[in-house]
Protein backbone atom coordinates (compact mmCIF):
# COMPACT_ATOMS: atom_id res chain seq x y z
CA UNK A 1 0.00 0.00 0.00
CA UNK A 2 1.31 3.46 -1.14
CA UNK A 3 0.62 6.63 1.34
CA UNK A 4 0.23 10.43 0.23
CA UNK A 5 0.74 13.00 2.79
CA UNK A 6 -0.63 16.29 2.54
CA UNK A 7 -1.01 18.91 5.44
CA UNK A 8 -4.70 20.07 3.51
CA UNK A 9 -6.14 19.34 0.57
CA UNK A 10 -4.63 20.25 -2.12
CA UNK A 11 -3.02 16.79 -2.61
CA UNK A 12 -6.07 15.49 -3.29
CA UNK A 13 -5.29 16.36 -6.68
CA UNK A 14 -2.29 13.94 -6.44
CA UNK A 15 -3.80 11.46 -5.31
CA UNK A 16 -6.91 11.39 -8.18
CA UNK A 17 -4.01 11.07 -10.75
CA UNK A 18 -2.13 8.66 -8.98
CA UNK A 19 -5.81 6.38 -8.11
CA UNK A 20 -6.18 6.96 -12.10
CA UNK A 21 -2.65 6.03 -13.39
CA UNK A 22 -2.81 3.00 -11.11
CA UNK A 23 -5.97 1.09 -10.08
CA UNK A 24 -4.81 -2.15 -8.84
CA UNK A 25 -2.71 -0.64 -6.27
CA UNK A 26 -3.89 0.70 -3.10
CA UNK A 27 -3.61 3.84 -1.46
CA UNK A 28 -4.25 5.79 1.82
CA UNK A 29 -4.66 9.41 1.86
CA UNK A 30 -4.16 11.18 4.94
CA UNK A 31 -4.30 15.51 5.53
CA UNK A 32 -3.20 16.84 9.03
CA UNK A 33 -5.81 18.95 8.33
CA UNK A 34 -5.98 19.94 12.30
CA UNK A 35 -2.97 21.93 11.90
CA UNK A 36 -3.19 23.25 8.20
CA UNK A 37 -1.76 25.79 7.38
CA UNK A 38 1.37 24.21 7.94
CA UNK A 39 2.83 27.69 5.92
CA UNK A 40 2.88 29.72 9.04
CA UNK A 41 4.56 26.98 10.96
CA UNK A 42 8.25 27.00 12.28
CA UNK A 43 10.27 24.31 10.30
CA UNK A 44 10.96 22.24 12.97
CA UNK A 45 7.25 22.14 13.47
CA UNK A 46 6.49 20.91 10.00
CA UNK A 47 9.42 18.55 10.01
CA UNK A 48 7.77 17.04 13.03
CA UNK A 49 4.16 17.21 12.07
CA UNK A 50 5.38 15.51 8.68
CA UNK A 51 7.40 12.95 10.87
CA UNK A 52 4.40 11.83 12.86
CA UNK A 53 1.93 11.40 9.69
CA UNK A 54 4.37 9.18 7.76
CA UNK A 55 4.97 7.02 10.57
CA UNK A 56 1.23 6.79 11.34
CA UNK A 57 1.10 5.90 7.27
CA UNK A 58 3.85 3.21 8.18
CA UNK A 59 1.99 2.17 11.22
CA UNK A 60 -1.11 1.26 8.92
CA UNK A 61 0.72 -0.21 6.25
CA UNK A 62 2.45 1.47 3.62
CA UNK A 63 5.66 0.80 2.96
CA UNK A 64 6.11 3.93 0.79
CA UNK A 65 5.06 7.13 1.66
CA UNK A 66 4.39 9.91 -1.04
CA UNK A 67 4.91 13.85 0.25
CA UNK A 68 1.99 15.37 -1.08
CA UNK A 69 2.90 18.69 -0.32
CA UNK A 70 4.98 21.07 -1.73
CA UNK A 71 5.69 23.06 1.69
CA UNK A 72 6.30 19.41 3.82
CA UNK A 73 8.02 18.46 0.67
CA UNK A 74 10.48 22.19 0.54
CA UNK A 75 11.30 21.74 4.47
CA UNK A 76 10.75 18.54 5.53
CA UNK A 77 11.49 15.65 3.07
CA UNK A 78 14.98 16.09 2.80
CA UNK A 79 15.57 15.56 6.65
CA UNK A 80 13.08 12.51 7.17
CA UNK A 81 15.33 10.86 4.35
CA UNK A 82 18.59 11.79 5.81
CA UNK A 83 18.17 12.02 9.49
CA UNK A 84 15.05 10.19 10.54
CA UNK A 85 14.50 7.43 8.29
CA UNK A 86 17.33 5.26 8.53
CA UNK A 87 17.49 5.82 12.52
CA UNK A 88 13.47 5.06 12.58
CA UNK A 89 13.41 1.03 12.66
CA UNK A 90 11.51 1.36 9.37
CA UNK A 91 13.45 -1.05 7.30
CA UNK A 92 12.31 -1.39 3.67
CA UNK A 93 10.21 1.66 3.98
CA UNK A 94 10.81 5.12 1.97
CA UNK A 95 9.70 8.72 1.43
CA UNK A 96 9.17 10.29 -1.32
CA UNK A 97 8.41 14.31 -2.36
CA UNK A 98 7.03 15.74 -5.11
CA UNK A 99 9.93 18.64 -5.90
CA UNK A 100 12.10 15.93 -6.96
CA UNK A 101 9.84 14.88 -10.30
CA UNK A 102 9.02 18.20 -11.08
CA UNK A 103 12.62 19.39 -11.00
CA UNK A 104 13.29 16.08 -13.43
CA UNK A 105 10.51 16.80 -15.39
CA UNK A 106 11.43 21.36 -15.79
CA UNK A 107 15.49 20.20 -16.08
CA UNK A 108 14.95 16.59 -18.02
CA UNK A 109 17.49 15.85 -15.77
CA UNK A 110 17.00 12.88 -13.23
CA UNK A 111 17.18 13.68 -9.67
CA UNK A 112 20.79 11.64 -8.96
CA UNK A 113 23.16 13.93 -10.98
CA UNK A 114 23.20 16.94 -8.83
CA UNK A 115 25.40 18.71 -11.17
CA UNK A 116 25.80 20.27 -14.19
CA UNK A 117 26.01 17.34 -17.37
CA UNK A 118 26.22 17.92 -21.66
CA UNK A 119 23.69 19.37 -22.44
CA UNK A 120 21.79 20.93 -19.65
CA UNK A 121 24.89 22.86 -18.68
CA UNK A 122 24.71 25.30 -21.76
CA UNK A 123 20.42 25.44 -20.91
CA UNK A 124 19.66 28.90 -20.67
CA UNK A 125 15.71 29.14 -21.26
CA UNK A 126 13.63 30.63 -18.72
CA UNK A 127 11.31 29.02 -16.40
CA UNK A 128 8.85 30.31 -13.84
CA UNK A 129 7.61 28.66 -10.98
CA UNK A 130 4.16 29.84 -9.59
CA UNK A 131 3.87 28.94 -5.58
CA UNK A 132 2.46 29.57 -2.48
CA UNK A 133 4.63 32.15 0.05
CA UNK A 134 6.35 29.46 2.21
CA UNK A 135 6.95 27.22 -1.26
CA UNK A 136 8.82 30.24 -3.02
CA UNK A 137 10.53 31.72 -0.20
CA UNK A 138 12.45 28.04 0.66
CA UNK A 139 13.66 28.71 -2.66
CA UNK A 140 13.86 25.15 -3.36
CA UNK A 141 12.94 25.15 -6.54
CA UNK A 142 15.34 27.77 -7.90
CA UNK A 143 18.36 25.92 -6.08
CA UNK A 144 17.74 22.23 -7.51
CA UNK A 145 16.88 23.68 -10.99
CA UNK A 146 20.03 25.27 -10.71
CA UNK A 147 22.37 22.96 -9.76
CA UNK A 148 21.53 20.87 -12.79
CA UNK A 149 21.30 23.71 -15.17
CA UNK A 150 23.17 27.10 -13.98
CA UNK A 151 22.72 28.82 -16.97
CA UNK A 152 18.99 28.86 -16.68
CA UNK A 153 16.94 31.81 -15.55
CA UNK A 154 14.68 31.07 -12.73
CA UNK A 155 11.93 33.33 -11.70
CA UNK A 156 9.65 32.89 -8.87
CA UNK A 157 6.15 34.17 -8.44
CA UNK A 158 4.21 34.24 -5.54
CA UNK A 159 0.68 33.70 -5.50
CA UNK A 160 -0.31 34.39 -2.15
CA UNK A 161 -4.16 34.34 -2.33
CA UNK A 162 -4.83 31.40 -5.14
CA UNK A 163 -4.42 28.87 -2.83
CA UNK A 164 -7.58 30.13 -0.70
CA UNK A 165 -9.63 31.65 -3.42
CA UNK A 166 -9.84 27.58 -5.15
CA UNK A 167 -10.75 26.30 -1.41
CA UNK A 168 -13.18 28.65 -0.78
CA UNK A 169 -14.72 28.05 -4.32
CA UNK A 170 -14.44 31.11 -5.70
CA UNK A 171 -16.03 32.34 -8.83
CA UNK A 172 -14.34 31.94 -11.87
CA UNK A 173 -13.90 35.40 -12.73
CA UNK A 174 -11.79 36.36 -8.84
CA UNK A 175 -9.32 32.93 -9.89
CA UNK A 176 -8.95 34.22 -13.26
CA UNK A 177 -8.31 37.76 -11.93
CA UNK A 178 -5.91 35.97 -9.42
CA UNK A 179 -3.82 33.58 -12.10
CA UNK A 180 -3.89 36.93 -14.64
CA UNK A 181 -1.89 39.12 -11.68
CA UNK A 182 0.30 36.44 -10.94
CA UNK A 183 1.15 36.09 -14.74
CA UNK A 184 1.64 39.43 -15.15
CA UNK A 185 3.63 39.96 -11.74
CA UNK A 186 6.25 37.15 -13.41
CA UNK A 187 6.48 39.33 -16.65
CA UNK A 188 7.19 42.24 -14.66
CA UNK A 189 10.19 40.67 -13.03
CA UNK A 190 11.08 39.13 -16.68
CA UNK A 191 11.09 42.61 -18.39
CA UNK A 192 7.91 40.70 -20.43
CA UNK A 193 9.93 38.19 -21.59
CA UNK A 194 7.59 34.33 -21.42
CA UNK A 195 8.76 31.54 -19.91
CA UNK A 196 9.90 28.61 -21.62
CA UNK A 197 8.30 25.96 -19.14
CA UNK A 198 6.14 27.28 -15.68
CA UNK A 199 5.79 25.17 -12.78
CA UNK A 200 2.50 25.40 -10.94
CA UNK A 201 4.44 24.40 -7.61
CA UNK A 202 1.12 24.05 -5.44
CA UNK A 203 -1.23 21.06 -5.40
CA UNK A 204 -4.11 23.17 -5.06
CA UNK A 205 -3.22 24.87 -8.92
CA UNK A 206 -3.72 22.22 -11.41
CA UNK A 207 -7.75 23.29 -10.65
CA UNK A 208 -6.64 26.49 -12.36
CA UNK A 209 -4.36 24.89 -15.05
CA UNK A 210 -7.18 25.90 -17.84
CA UNK A 211 -6.35 29.73 -16.27
CA UNK A 212 -2.76 30.07 -16.18
CA UNK A 213 -3.02 28.11 -19.68
CA UNK A 214 -5.53 31.00 -20.77
CA UNK A 215 -2.34 33.87 -20.05
CA UNK A 216 0.53 32.14 -20.84
CA UNK A 217 1.78 31.95 -24.22
CA UNK A 218 0.95 29.02 -26.45
CA UNK A 219 4.78 27.64 -26.23
CA UNK A 220 5.04 27.74 -22.69
CA UNK A 221 4.71 24.16 -21.23
CA UNK A 222 2.95 23.78 -18.36
CA UNK A 223 3.99 21.45 -15.38
CA UNK A 224 1.32 20.28 -13.44
CA UNK A 225 2.36 17.96 -10.79
CA UNK A 226 -0.10 15.38 -10.88
CA UNK A 227 0.70 14.43 -14.03
CA UNK A 228 4.37 14.92 -13.14
CA UNK A 229 4.32 13.19 -10.34
CA UNK A 230 2.62 10.13 -11.61
CA UNK A 231 4.68 9.66 -14.49
CA UNK A 232 7.75 9.69 -11.95
CA UNK A 233 6.35 7.41 -9.97
CA UNK A 234 5.71 4.86 -12.67
CA UNK A 235 9.01 4.67 -13.50
CA UNK A 236 9.91 4.55 -9.62
CA UNK A 237 7.45 1.51 -9.31
CA UNK A 238 8.52 -0.39 -12.54
CA UNK A 239 12.22 -0.28 -10.59
CA UNK A 240 10.96 -1.13 -7.41
CA UNK A 241 7.92 -3.69 -7.26
CA UNK A 242 7.80 -4.54 -3.98
CA UNK A 243 6.18 -1.27 -3.11
CA UNK A 244 2.94 -2.10 -4.88
CA UNK A 245 2.64 -5.43 -2.42
CA UNK A 246 -1.18 -5.49 -1.57
CA UNK A 247 -2.71 -7.25 1.44
CA UNK A 248 -5.76 -9.42 0.63
CA UNK A 249 -8.99 -8.08 1.78
CA UNK A 250 -6.94 -3.74 1.58
CA UNK A 251 -9.35 -1.31 0.10
CA UNK A 252 -7.94 0.14 -3.01
CA UNK A 253 -8.48 4.13 -1.70
CA UNK A 254 -8.59 5.22 1.66
CA UNK A 255 -8.72 8.71 2.58
CA UNK A 256 -8.18 10.36 6.50
CA UNK A 257 -7.67 13.76 8.15
CA UNK A 258 -6.93 14.59 11.54
CA UNK A 259 -9.48 17.03 11.24
CA UNK A 260 -13.06 17.10 11.41
CA UNK A 261 -14.51 13.53 9.08
CA UNK A 262 -17.48 15.33 7.89
CA UNK A 263 -16.31 18.90 7.18
CA UNK A 264 -13.27 17.69 5.26
CA UNK A 265 -15.56 15.14 2.98
CA UNK A 266 -17.42 18.06 2.11
CA UNK A 267 -14.57 20.44 1.64
CA UNK A 268 -12.65 17.63 -0.17
CA UNK A 269 -15.08 17.49 -3.46
CA UNK A 270 -13.71 20.83 -4.63
CA UNK A 271 -10.60 19.14 -5.61
CA UNK A 272 -12.09 15.44 -6.11
CA UNK A 273 -15.71 15.32 -6.46
CA UNK A 274 -15.64 11.38 -6.45
CA UNK A 275 -13.37 10.82 -3.30
CA UNK A 276 -14.96 8.95 -0.90
CA UNK A 277 -15.80 9.72 2.62
CA UNK A 278 -13.28 10.63 4.98
CA UNK A 279 -12.29 8.82 8.72
CA UNK A 280 -10.77 10.19 11.20
CA UNK A 281 -7.04 9.42 12.11
CA UNK A 282 -5.51 10.15 15.19
CA UNK A 283 -1.40 11.18 14.73
CA UNK A 284 0.37 10.88 18.08
CA UNK A 285 2.60 13.89 18.86
CA UNK A 286 5.89 13.07 20.88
Amino acid sequence: MIGVFDSGLGGLTVLKALHERFPGHAFLYLGDHANVPYGNRSSDEIVEFTRAAVDTLFRRGCRLVLLGCNTATAVAARRLQQVWLPGSGWTGHNVLGIVAPTVEAATQTPWAVATPQYPQKYNSDLIAVFGTTRTITSGVYREEIRKRCPRVEVVQQICAHLAGAIEDEAPESILDRLVKDGVDDLLAQTGGNPPHRAILGCTHFPLVEHLFRRHLPPFTRILSQPEVVADSLEDYLARRPHYTDRDAGTPPLQVLTTGDAGEISTRARVFWPAVPAFGHALVPRP
